[in-house]
Formats: structure tokens, C-alpha cells, sequence
């Protein structure tokens, strides 16, 4: 029963090594999203950290700030939604599906 004990307990370790590893990657990998037909486009890393933003000069009308704050809200939306996605299959991939709360 010790040396089931002492397997399970060096998988664990090696699986948190290789979630270390895994989210140090995820926070360097980008991914950029836009919307309006590409007048706003947003970078996005692994953390869910908007690294660029930009908005096309043709979307600003003065006369039509919803429009405008609704295409950056499904932008930001979708960017956010992609990389959690993208975090949440690599994750899955290193803990065999298991469900590890707090862990991204």
C-alpha cells in the first residue's frame, strides 16, 4: 500500500511540474481577435491579459459611441473567450481531463 502511495504521490508532483511548465507557455502565447470587420483588434495572452488594443479611426463616430462600445465588448468578449478555451484544452491535456480548480 506504501508504494502505491509513493507512486501516486510522484505522479502528482510530476503532473504539477508539467502545470508549472504549461502555464508559464500559456502566459507567452498571443492570440489577436477583431471585430467590425477589423476595425478593432485585440491581442490576447494566455493569462487573459490584453497586450494591444486598436481601434480603426473609421469606427469612431462621436454620433454613435453604442455602436462603437458594442463592438469593443464583443471583441474583448471573444478574445477572453478564445484564450480560455485555448488555456483550458492545453491544461487538459496535461491532467488527462481532470477538473483542477484553481488552476487557470
Amino acid at each position: 500500500m506504501a508504494k502505491n502511495l509513493n507512486n501516486l504521490m510522484k505522479q502528482a508532483q510530476q503532473m504539477q511540474q508539467k502545470m508549472a511548465t504549461l502555464q508559464k507557455e500559456l502566459e507567452s502565447r498571443e492570440m489577436e481577435f477583431s471585430s467590425g470587420g477589423g476595425m478593432i483588434k485585440i491581442k490576447i495572452n494566455g493569462k487573459q491579459e490584453i497586450l494591444d488594443f486598436s481601434l480603426d479611426k473609421e469606427c469612431v463616430d462621436p454620433n454613435d459611441v453604442e455602436m462603437l462600445e458594442e463592438m469593443v465588448k464583443t471583441a474583448v468578449n471573444q478574445a477572453v473567450k478564445e484564450s480560455q478555451d485555448m488555456v483550458s484544452k492545453a491544461m487538459s491535456k496535461v491532467t488527462g481531463g481532470l477538473s483542477i480548480p484553481g488552476m487557470f
